[in-house]
């Protein structure tokens, strides 16, 4: 019987899995990343759990977020599983680049106000 997952748990998967796309992507630029096959999969797997874990908070509390696009992040995962071969490589890029961050500090915000 497996346990039931608390908020606290998904939460914590967002931030593991920004840390780990941080770490797979450390020291490269566009140009490698776009050629590096088992570290796109890596971030898109971490891109997915991050999408799962952002759906399983509660709409109330995401609400007092707004600043976080959170329907971008659930429609992101959705269309990485649901369109694999159809994966945009420089918009992966862009995501990491400019969201991840915002988030990460969205959710130790969360974490810290629960």
């Amino acid at each position: 019987m497996s346990k039931e997952r608390l908020l606290q748990d998904y939460l914590n998967d967002i931030i593991e899995s920004i840390s780990d796309i941080r770490e797979f992507i450390k020291g490269m630029s566009f140009e490698d990343f776009s050629k590096d096959k088992k570290t796109i999969k890596a971030v898109v797997r971490s891109l997915e759990v991050i999408g799962e874990a952002a759906n399983k908070i509660p709409q109330n509390l995401r609400d007092n977020y707004p600043e976080t696009s959170w329907q971008e992040i659930i429609g992101m995962r959705n269309r990485l599983i649901h369109e694999y071969f159809g994966i945009d490589i420089e918009i992966l890029w862009q995501t990491i680049e400019e969201d991840l961050e915002p988030l990460y500090k969205t959710v130790k915000r969360i974490v810290s106000d629960t």
